[in-house]
């Protein structure tokens, strides 16, 4: 089967190299070039396709696990073949697709619904949603569902797809590259110096980045850059630039849109992720990937989350547990690297995108807000600080976003608001999350207490070939019909 082209008229190509940031944003942000035809074009070997598998039912390639009280996850082999930890209380998972046990009876629900957008069979070429997914649900902080399904890695670079023996089972603890989902990690870091009185959020930027100095930008708020209505533009251009420092003045000196007015419009904008992330860097004196360590995943203990996998995991966790996104561009397969372009040109470390983490990680932040900055005993943010995080800042404000005209411009500090095109029935005011263009999405329903962690690798081999939002709000739409 030749290359064919996306079910959405998008081509099936874009360039080796993007001059804007590509996590998080539709499609038709990206800069396509015909001169990556060729490659997009090779042959992918193996085009049988039988009928779909019994969606009803768990997979010898599916994970069902449970988290016990003391939070140990539980179960982390195929379907039928789960291992608890020493010291914890056993559980199983069946063959015929029951959960395992401490999971809620819509566990497996999930775990149907994901099946259904993986490849129809395993030499099946074009998926028509993701290769694999991971998904964990939190209700009352405790773990109600954590299923893994299909694979982390399927197709090689060219991109072709891989022999049975080649390809990476998803696991329940698979590290997934969190794209834009990255830029509610910044939010909290930023907003923990807030806490500490060393950031105004009415400031303007230039008090903390002299250097911030593109055109229009001398009445930019630091609110603005995490309620998205600083006119930045979305992405910044930093190719051809000798060396980072160039690359991150290019980035701060980086003009509005034209004709944009400071707080005035959404306007979805990596930049202004970027340059939160440069101010968290200027006063803590810390890298953003030190501050992340520091600030948030040490207290909070999670060991499975960082900016770039490939320094922190272990031989075997990067064969076993990395998830795969592009497998066409001129860095080869990515796995382990980050997908967004702009982001990989900075070193892997940027405000907008970078961050990698299991699903049970990314819950934990999530929980954390919902509790209202707390975490296991660990305060993390003050009550206040979030209470604001979480509410729109961008009421009777218009939303620009051609890909998303029916989106408003409902956004808290670093988090998105009351979104159906992703929430799905989980959608209300109250209602906060995040996505990112590589599959990942966090969602938090406080009325129900419910935390869910959505990763999927969709962008493997191929971002064009699956819309992701589809499948986020048919599990809100799920879980909205299941927890009361």
């Amino acid at each position: 089967m030749g290359w064919t082209p996306s079910p959405f008229g998008r081509p099936g190509w874009r360039a080796s190299v993007s001059t804007v940031t590509i996590s998080g944003m539709p499609v038709a942000r990206r800069t396509l070039l015909g001169a990556g035809l060729a490659a997009a074009t090779s042959a992918l070997a193996g085009c049988g396709d039988g009928g779909p598998p019994d969606a009803g039912v768990a997979g010898p390639g599916d994970a069902v696990t449970a988290t016990d009280a003391a939070g140990n996850r539980v179960g982390f082999g195929s379907a039928g073949t789960t291992t608890p930890p020493s010291g914890s209380p056993s559980a199983t998972a069946s063959p015929s697709g029951t959960a395992a046990a401490g999971q809620a009876r819509y566990a497996q629900d999930v775990t149907a619904l994901l099946r259904r957008h993986l490849p129809a069979t395993a030499q099946t070429v074009q998926h028509k949603g993701f290769p694999g997914a991971v998904a964990v649900v939190l209700v009352d902080g405790k773990t109600t569902v954590h299923t893994a399904v299909g694979e982390a890695l399927r197709y090689g670079a060219g991109p072709k797809l891989l022999a049975a023996g080649q390809r990476v089972e998803m696991r329940p603890d698979s590290v997934f590259d969190l794209a834009s989902v990255t830029k509610v990690y910044t939010a909290i870091l930023l907003l923990q110096q807030v806490d500490r009185g060393r950031v105004d959020l009415g400031a303007p930027v230039r008090d903390y980045l002299p250097g911030f100095t593109g055109a229009g930008t001398e009445r930019v708020t630091v609110e603005m850059l995490l309620a998205h209505t600083s006119g930045l533009p979305v992405g910044a251009k930093v190719t051809g630039l000798a060396d980072n420092a160039a690359r991150w003045n290019a980035v701060l000196t980086t003009g509005l849109v034209s004709g944009a007015v400071p707080g005035r419009t959404f306007r979805y904008s990596s930049v202004g992720l970027m340059i939160a992330g440069r101010i968290v860097e200027k006063v803590t004196g810390q890298r953003l990937d030190q501050a992340l360590k520091s600030g948030l995943t040490g207290p909070l203990g999670l060991r499975d989350t960082g900016f770039n996998p490939n320094t922190w995991l272990s031989g075997s966790a990067k064969a076993s547990r990395l998830v795969a996104t592009d497998a066409r561009s001129s860095r080869g397969l990515l796995r382990g690297t980050v997908h967004d372009d702009v982001a990989n040109h900075l070193g892997g470390v940027a405000g907008h995108a970078g961050i990698f983490a299991t699903a049970t990680d990314l819950a934990a932040i999530g929980q954390m807000l919902l509790d209202g900055g707390t975490h296991q005993g660990r305060r993390i943010l003050a009550a206040a600080t979030v209470r604001r995080m979480l509410t729109n800042q961008n009421a009777g404000k218009p939303a620009v976003d051609p890909e998303r005209p029916n989106r408003t411009a409902a956004h808290g500090l670093g988090v998105v608001l009351n979104q159906s095109w992703f929430m799905g029935g989980l959608a209300s005011a109250r209602t906060f999350g995040h996505t990112g263009f590589a599959g990942p999405s966090l969602l938090v329903d406080p009325g129900r207490r419910l935390v869910l962690a959505l990763l999927t690798n969709r962008a493997h081999p191929n971002w064009s070939w699956a819309n992701p939002d589809p499948v986020r709000a048919a599990v809100g739409d799920l879980l909205a019909r299941e927890v009361g």
